[in-house]
């Protein structure tokens, strides 16, 4: 039995355009920040990571003796 090429074709149009409303739906459900407040975020988030952790300064120090 042959596949006919227009049903295959019209099949992957059809999961592109799946995707992509599947894509902006996401999109969509996400804030947008202003930079001042991803900033104050991103410097709370580093600041639990370091509480968490036992960690004063929250950056990785490696000797190179």
């Amino acid at each position: 039995m042959r596949v006919p090429w227009k049903i295959l074709g019209l099949a992957g149009i059809a999961g592109v355009a799946a995707t992509g409303v599947v894509v902006a739906r996401k999109r969509r459900a996400q804030r947008e920040y202003t930079p001042d407040e991803l900033r104050e975020r991103l410097h709370g988030r580093l600041a639990d990571a370091a509480a968490r952790t036992g960690d004063q300064g929250g950056q990785a120090t490696t000797d190179n003796d």
